[in-house]
Formats: structure tokens, sequence, C-alpha cells
């Protein structure tokens, strides 16, 4: 007994001195961050309230996490709101996604689409979509059935399994993957999926040792029977105008392989292609590209401006319609997937909103809309949405974040630091292993299953068949005196198309 009182009171000394040696330890760390804090001339709060002054950047950076999941509302957040992350959520799992009690959305801001339901909808639950053919005069045309399909988002940017899942999911879906600027990887091809390829300003991956392009590299990628088309990058949604930035923390041994491009080091693309000029250098260079390859070619632009339209519709008059692009891809100014400065993601470039219905037009006036697809992309990840494009015009949409939704995705805003939680945009291994892409593949059918069927309902209830039958005249938009008026009487041109 006297030995267990030992034991024990020896202990509790033990005890009492690592308590007393912890709060030591505790005062000296506070000491020292005062004087620190104190002392220091970068900080101004926390020159004047030195250590209760970091708390301050504790806050800001915990805020984001408050606001998302405790205080704010279900359609208030941005880039996406809650309620349209449920919808792709609900939708990858293959959860029902009705919802009780009447529309939790205002529909009176300006701009809002309301459809125009017909007296006589389509009756049956159908969803064969209508056929769409690229490059009709090409070597090797390419035709798609699907209605939304994977915009570009580069491996690099996006992790292994991420790719992997798309690629898989893609497959199993029926609808393309866009590789984005980055090259093409193996693991864009494992599960089998068509693919698009882009070529950035960089020239990633079909690039010579001195960074131009190289016409044998072009031709060894597109000789995979999975490549069906390239896309020529000329800008983008998060930055028109500036090139992309890889960090070198994501330049691994095998993003330098595949991107042609050195270890270890920042990868920054240029902000346009050095070799185009002009309407012509621009279209030389797709007559080339499709003459290299035999299939179809098309650019990926943002639009900002008639002028440029009309001055690329005249060149390709005047040289003939065999020079055309095959497709444009009209991506929106107001942001996309890729990390970006502040200045040109929130200020630079129409939202596709307006530049859609610009660049259909253009095409209807010039006569070209039959010749050249257009491609909608940009923010657009819910069934209204994509619905409101197939009407403004589109022949296709594409969407990138609605994806990155259903493979995981929580809108964590940390794309760029290589810390994303779900594995999806980082290359820490232990990230990625909760991204599982067997798993998630099942979520990218789920979720172009789910958002075919509710797009076709949405033209269902207009009375068409199919979403590429939709027009102008079945979505009104309100105007600033709260009433509402068809798209066809803002836009006249392409009422018809």
């Amino acid at each position: 007994m006297e030995f267990l009182t030992n034991v024990t009171m020896r202990g509790l000394s033990i005890l009492s001195t690592l308590f007393v040696l912890a709060v030591g330890f505790g005062i000296l760390a506070l000491v020292l961050l005062y004087l620190i804090d104190s002392n220091q001339s970068k900080n101004a709060v926390r020159r004047n309230f030195p250590v209760v002054g970091r708390f301050r950047d504790l806050f800001i950076r915990m805020g984001e996490f408050f606001r998302q999941y405790f205080f704010a509302l279900d359609r208030e957040e941005m880039p996406f709101n809650r309620a349209e992350r449920e919808w792709v959520y609900k939708s990858a799992k293959g959860e029902d996604n009705t919802e009780p009690f009447g529309s939790t959305r205002n529909l009176t801001p300006v701009g809002t689409p309301i459809f125009a339901n017909a007296p006589f909808p389509v009756m049956g639950d159908t969803h064969e979509e209508l056929a769409l053919t690229f490059g009709a005069g090409c070597k090797q045309p390419y035709t798609i059935h699907s209605i939304i399909n994977v915009s570009g988002m580069s491996y690099g940017a996006l992790s292994k399994p991420a790719i992997q899942a798309l690629s898989r999911g893609a497959s199993l879906a029926g609808c393309w993957l866009n590789t984005g600027e980055g090259g093409l990887a193996p693991y864009h091809l494992e599960g089998g999926c068509d693919v698009i390829f882009q070529i950035g300003t960089a020239k990633y991956g079909v690039r010579g040792k001195d960074g131009q392009f190289s016409e044998a590299r072009y031709k060894e990628v597109t000789a995979n029977p999975e490549v069906k088309m390239t896309e020529l990058k000329l800008a983008q949604g998060a930055k028109p105008g500036k090139g992309g930035l890889l960090p070198a923390s994501k330049v691994n041994e095998e993003i330098s392989r595949i991107r042609l491009i050195p270890e270890g080091e920042d990868s920054i693309s240029p902000n346009r292609h050095p070799e185009i000029d002009s309407c012509d250098d621009l279209l030389d260079f797709i007559v080339r590209l499709r003459d290299l390859s035999g299939k179809p070619v098309g650019i990926k632009t943002v639009i900002s401006s008639k002028i440029w339209l009309d001055e690329l519709c005249e060149r390709i008059k005047a040289r003939g319609a065999d020079c055309a692009p095959d497709f444009i891809t009209v991506d929106g100014g107001d942001g996309g997937t890729g990390a970006a400065p502040m200045a040109l993601m929130d200020n630079v470039g129409l939202t596709l909103r307006e530049a859609l219905p610009m660049l259909v037009d253009a095409l209807v006036e010039h006569g070209l809309r039959d010749r050249i697809k257009v491609i909608a992309s940009g923010k657009l990840i819910v069934p209204a949405e994509v619905a409101w494009a197939y009407c403004a015009g589109a022949d296709s949409v594409n969407t990138a974040r609605g994806f990155m939704f259903s493979i995981g995705c929580i809108q964590a805003m940390t794309c760029n630091t290589n810390n994303c939680p779900t594995g999806v945009t980082t290359h820490k291994e232990h990230l990625q292993h909760g991204l599982v892409p067997e798993v998630k593949a099942e979520s990218v059918r789920n979720f172009v299953e789910k958002m075919t069927k509710d797009v076709e309902m949405i033209a269902h209830s207009c009375g068409v068949e199919h979403a590429r039958a939709l027009r102008r005249h079945h979505v009104r938009i309100v105007q600033s005196n709260g009433r509402s008026v068809p798209m066809d009487q803002l836009y006249p041109v392409a009422a018809s198309k």
C-alpha cells in the first residue's frame, strides 16, 4: 500500500513539474510574440495590439468557412451558392433533387431567365438528343449527342485522380473531356472517352525545345483515336488577356514530361500566341492544324467586341468558308477554374449572358452560322443555365466547375495553393487519397444523366422534344421595370436559330 502511495505521489509530482514547465514555456512564448509584434513595422494592428492582433488574420481566414456553413443563405454565396452546389451534389450521388414548399430563388432581379411553358407540352419522358456534327468537311468529322461536356481543365491544375475520374466518367456518360491547355496526359486517355485537345499559348505538350509549336508532336498527339478535335485557346474567362500560371510546387517530374517544361519552376504562359497577330494569322493556323490532324479545329475565347467578330467573319468570307474554325467556344468573362488576378477576373471580358447572343448573331449576319458551331462555357452548372444557353443559340455546352463539384469539390477556394481538401486540385498524395476515381466516375455519369433529364424536362415544358430545339422565344428575360420580355425581342437577329 505504501508502495502505491509513493508511486502516486511521484506521478503527481512529475505532472506538476510538467504543468509548471508548460505554463512557463507558454508565458515565454507570449512574451516573445509580444516583443516581435510590438517591434515589427509591417502590420499596424499587430504593432498596436501585440499578440491579440494576430487573431484578426485567423478570423479573416476562418470567416469564409463560417459564412459558407453557418451564416450565408442558400442563394447568397458567390461564385456558386449553396442551392446550386446542392443540386450538383445530389445529382452526382443519384439522389432525388426535388425541393418542397416552393422556390427559394428570387425571380425579380434584372436578367433572370423565365422559361415560357407551352399550353401543350411534349408528352413522354424521352431523352434521345439530336446529333451534332463538327467539321463535316474534315477527313475525320466528329458527331456527338450529349448536351453537356467537360470543359477545359488541365492535368497539373487538376490532380491525377481527378482527371482519371473525369475520363472514366465521361466515357460512362458519353460526353467529351477537354484536356485544358496542359497537354495530353495518359490519364485523359485511360477512361476511353472522347477527348478534345486544347492548345494554349505556351503550346504545352506540342512544343519544341525553343517553346515553339512542333508539328511532329502535334501529329503524334492527334493520332490518338480518342482525340476527336483540337481547340486553340485564345483566352479564358478567368483571365482574358493573360496567360496561365502553374506554380513551381505543382511542376513535378511527370508534369514536366507531359508539358515539356522544366521541372520545379513556375510555368508562365504568354498572354497570347506569339505567331498570331491578326485574323488572317489565326485562320492560317487553324487551317494548318486541320491539315496536320485531319480533324475539326476550333477556337476558345472571351468576347468583348462585335467589331472583332465582324472582322473575323469578313476575312473568312473573303478567303472562303474552308478556312473557318469548325467551332467557337465562347467563355464568360466572370471567372473560371483557373486562379487569376482579381483585376481581370472581376472586370475584363463580357459575361456569357451578353457574349453568347452577340457571337451567334454575328455568325447569322455573315451567313456563317451553319458552318461554325457554337459552344457555350461559363458558370453553367444547373439545368436552367444550360437550357438558357441553348435558347440563346448554343449548339453545345461545356462546364468545368459543375464537373468539379460532381467529383467532390466543396468550393474551399484553395485551388491555387496545392492544399485542396478534397484532392481535386492538389498534388499532395495524402489529400488525393480521398478522391477515388472509380467511385467518382459514377458521380460524373450521374451528374450528366440528371442534367440531361432536367434540361430536357425544361425543353418538353416549352413544347419541344430536344434541348437543341430550344429557341429564344422559349425564354423570357426580366427587365428593370419588373416585367419580362421574350429573348427574341432583345436579340432578334438569330431568333429562329
